[in-house]
């Protein structure tokens, strides 16, 4: 049942209008809803809720990831917006700028303005 089911992520910021403008411009994301709850942007078939929270920023690992299939065009398009990459220690993995390369995979991350983690991965 699930599996069949499209996935929304959720991610808990500190101020919608600027959580808005990051999702929206920086990244290109279209909304699709908006309410008293938050913001609704479509990725693919899937979508990513935006909402306030008290503990936005606090999680220390990738909340939300974004496969692609030519992450250095995604992550050079991003860094001529002013993203700035993360990169992390991960034994066994080689570094091509900012694109983790783990055998048959790549992955980049990023940071939106209250510190959640955001990835990218091209398998």
């Amino acid at each position: 049942m699930l599996a069949e089911s499209n996935v929304t992520a959720m991610v808990a910021v500190s101020d919608s209008k600027i959580a808005k403008d990051f999702y929206a411009t920086k990244l290109g994301l279209h909304v699709v809803d908006e309410n008293f709850g938050g913001t609704a942007f479509r990725c693919g078939n899937g979508t990513l809720f935006v909402y306030n929270s008290p503990t936005a920023g606090h999680n220390q690992s990738t909340c939300v990831t974004w496969e692609v299939t030519n992450i250095g065009a995604v992550v050079a398009d991003l860094k001529e917006k002013g993203i700035t990459f993360e990169h992390y220690d991960m034994p066994g993995s080689e570094w091509d700028g900012d694109v983790a390369i783990m055998g048959t995979s790549k992955a980049a991350w990023f940071k939106d303005p209250d510190g959640n983690i955001l990835g990218l991965s091209q398998m």
